[in-house]
């Protein structure tokens, strides 16, 4: 995917299948907030039975809740902004491998690196609108009106590409 993000989205992409990129996603999901938990343990929900069991059971919500609830949330936003601007589109279960797959380079972006965070947040949109182009079979300026809100809600808020960036812009205002 990141030598040929095109080719990878049209091999990839199998239509009627979301199993495989929901558990793609979940993985990507459980990589984010485990390292996030790793690398800044007070960031850990506390309930009974101490930090272990407290990020074992979030990381649970995480995986069987959280996850999949976003990625069919954004699959369906995605749906439904796609639908006035193309006449003939690929399903909705391939949208929801598109936008799991572009995820992948976000599984790093709790890394406490502003530059890390919002290149995996920008690289992750930029995915999104290239496997939306490819699967979809519509230019990349259609695609990218259409993934601009879903690339918001996911690698702009869910990841924290819009802090990141908020966080650069600031640095260098200080230089």
């Amino acid at each position: 995917m990141v030598v040929r993000p095109r080719q990878f989205f049209r091999d990839g992409v199998a239509p009627g299948d979301q199993a495989p990129g929901l558990v793609f996603a979940i993985a990507v999901a459980l990589v984010y907030q485990g390292l996030g938990f790793a690398l800044a343990p007070a960031t850990i929900p506390a309930i009974e039975g101490g930090p272990v069991v407290s990020a074992l059971v979030a990381l649970l919500v995480v995986a069987l809740f959280v996850a999949p609830a976003l990625l069919h949330l954004t699959a369906a936003i995605q749906t439904a902004l796609l639908i006035p601007l193309l006449s003939r589109r690929a399903g909705v279960s391939e949208t929801v491998q598109v936008i799991a797959y572009a995820a992948a380079p976000c599984a790093f972006a709790s890394l406490p690196i502003p530059g890390v965070r919002a290149l995996c947040a920008v690289y992750g949109a930029v995915l999104l609108v290239v496997g939306i182009s490819e699967v979809h079979q519509t230019t990349v300026p259609k695609a990218a009106v259409a993934a601009a809100v879903p690339a918001g809600v996911v690698f702009g808020y869910a990841f924290g590409g819009f802090r990141a960036l908020g966080e650069l812009a600031a640095a260098l205002a200080l230089v």
